[in-house]
């Protein structure tokens, strides 16, 4: 494949309380199969809610879409994903088609861009913008987004195809891995 790789999102229907067991088993099938160049990001759309029970305000995480999961792919023909990305999708465990197939072995169609926009911001995530982000293995970087927000991480690994970094960040005194998006540092520190 090209290094300018089309994607595109796609819904896909599974059994209603079972969206993150297929997310977790289409990850797992992505990268057992060899498919990570396209299959991308598989997403349960959800969103946080404030709820008031004994007077108390609760977080509570809400399914937007129950039976429904969003899974971003290759799509370099014809605006449609290749047949390869197509079977190990529909022969996920738990997976029971796609949505905007039309059966007897159609592929389905994509979401549009400005319903993408829509959910992503619905979920308080913003669409990737590819980030020209200049880092090496052992420079240390400042994060500005999610959980580590704030922190400083040490680069342990670049992927610039999917615009993702590795990084150890110091927890409680332990040094704790974890994957971040080129979108979610900042700058590049110099090294100490």
């Amino acid at each position: 494949m090209s290094e300018d790789i089309e994607k595109s999102w796609f819904v896909v229907h599974t059994y209603s309380g079972y969206e993150h067991k297929v997310k977790a088993n289409l990850e797992s099938r992505t990268q057992t199969m060899g498919m990570s160049q396209q299959i991308f990001r598989v997403l349960v759309p959800e969103q946080e809610v404030t709820t008031i029970q004994d007077g108390e305000a609760k977080q509570t995480v809400e399914n937007d879409f129950p039976g429904y999961v969003l899974v971003e792919m290759a799509t370099p023909q014809d605006d449609n994903m290749t047949d390869e990305a197509w079977y190990v999708v529909r022969n996920t465990p738990g997976v029971t088609g796609f949505l905007g197939s039309h059966g007897a072995g159609s592929k389905p169609n994509s979401l549009m861009p400005e319903e993408v926009d829509l959910l992503m911001k619905r979920m308080g995530m913003v669409t990737r913008e590819n980030v020209d982000l200049d880092v090496t293995v052992g420079q240390t970087v400042k994060i500005i987004a999610g959980p580590f927000s704030g922190m400083e991480g040490v680069v342990t690994s670049v992927d610039q195809e999917k615009q993702t970094l590795e990084a150890t960040v110091e927890v409680f005194g332990r040094e704790t891995p974890t994957e971040l998006d080129f979108a979610d540092v900042d700058t590049v520190l110099d090294e100490r």
